[in-house]
């Protein structure tokens, strides 16, 4: 399929990841680069509060559809988000036991939970959290897709790192159209789509450089020249972050966005289907 559209598997399925976190991993887990392994572990300190979220934003937009055998399948699609992201959210929260090991400091998880309760106490109607629900999957996929994509992301890191990314890059990407797919269903506007998506990225953006430069900081290396260039070629190099994102993140922006829209050769979908395929003996279907 080239520069066309990817549909998701019409069942999402629940899997156990079988990688044990409890045993723990090297400090510089991402092939001894710290700028790289303490990106990682910042994104990997959002995600139990932010799939939290995610999951109550989904269900309680869920409610608002009509009732009826006719949203049948959007319900079961529902089910399965609410599903894979519980189990992310649990891995993560055993990731970040052993960050906390190490020593290192999850400011981002309160700094989310702070912003949750104050947010649901202005936007009261579930729409609005599911527009940002919406904004963070489509970053989530653009950073899934680049994971399973460009080996350069993940190039060098521990085997079992390297699946724990590459597992839920998967999964996100099978369930990218879900949040989308819903806020259409119960009347979601593009007006609030867009104003929301421009606040998560610049809140996504300064979130992760601060819990990044945090984890750097008690790492001890913060303010080594080798920490930064790395950084640069991470964001800026061949395969970098800026260059393979942009133009996917202002596709957004589009009146006629969808997240199943795919311009790659290989399209995501695709390539989700394939690591799980070739990596079934590290997983098992529990629901």
């Amino acid at each position: 399929m080239t520069a066309a559209t990817a549909f998701p598997p019409d069942r999402l399925i629940v899997r156990k990841l079988e990688v044990d976190l409890k045993r723990g991993f090297a400090r510089h887990w991402h092939g001894g680069r710290a700028f790289r392994s303490q990106f990682f572990n910042a994104l990997s300190m959002s995600f139990p509060v932010g799939e939290q979220f995610f999951i109550d934003s989904v269900r309680d937009a869920a409610a608002l559809l009509p009732p009826g055998p006719q949203q049948a399948a959007m319900r079961e699609r529902v089910a399965g988000f609410i599903g894979q992201e519980a189990t992310h959210r649990h891995i993560h929260g055993l990731y970040n036991a052993q960050l906390e090991k190490q020593g290192l400091v999850n400011r981002w998880q309160h700094w989310a939970a702070d912003r949750i309760v104050k947010f649901r106490k202005l936007k009261p109607n579930p729409r609005h959290a599911l527009a940002m629900t919406c904004a963070y999957e489509h970053f989530t996929a653009l950073l899934a897709d680049g994971t399973l994509r460009h080996a350069r992301w993940l190039e060098g890191a521990d085997a079992d790192m390297q699946t724990v990314w590459r597992w839920h890059a998967a999964e996100e990407t099978e369930h990218n159209a879900v949040a989308f797919d819903l806020y259409r269903a119960v009347g979601g506007s593009y007006k609030y789509r867009v104003l929301w998506y421009l606040y998560v990225a610049l809140r996504f953006g300064i979130d992760s450089t601060a819990q990044t430069a945090i984890n750097l900081w008690h790492d001890g290396t913060l303010f080594k020249p080798g920490t930064w260039i790395d950084g640069v070629r991470l964001f800026w190099g061949r395969d970098g972050l800026v260059w393979r994102c942009a133009g996917p993140m202002l596709q957004y922006l589009r009146r006629d966005f969808h997240p199943s829209q795919d311009p790659h050769a290989v399209p995501a979908q695709t390539l989700a289907a394939q690591w799980l395929a070739a990596h079934a003996n590290l997983w098992r279907a529990v629901r």
